[in-house]
């Protein structure tokens, strides 16, 4: 399993695909301008209250069989809320 680390911004708002187990979506542009399709499982909650679209983020997981991006831990550099105010 290959281990990834990325630097990028939420692209859209994160979205919640399941609520047992709780699953986020979340689209994310790397610094390169590539988009990655992320699921994050661990500290969902989390993600979901401090990420907003246009929010600056580094991530880091793995990717599954269907290319998209598991997120295992994460950061949320600088929220779009945050900066504004």
């Amino acid at each position: 399993m290959k281990q990834l680390a990325i630097n990028g911004t939420i692209a859209s708002s994160p979205k919640v695909l399941k609520l047992k187990p709780l699953l986020i979506f979340a689209k994310v542009i790397d610094d390169a301008g590539q988009t990655h399709n992320c699921l994050i499982h661990q500290h969902g909650l989390n993600f979901l209250y401090q990420a907003t679209a246009g929010a600056r983020v580094a991530l880091f997981g793995h990717a599954n069989q269907r290319h998209q991006m598991v997120i295992t831990q994460f950061t949320v550099i600088a929220s779009s809320a945050a900066t504004a105010s």
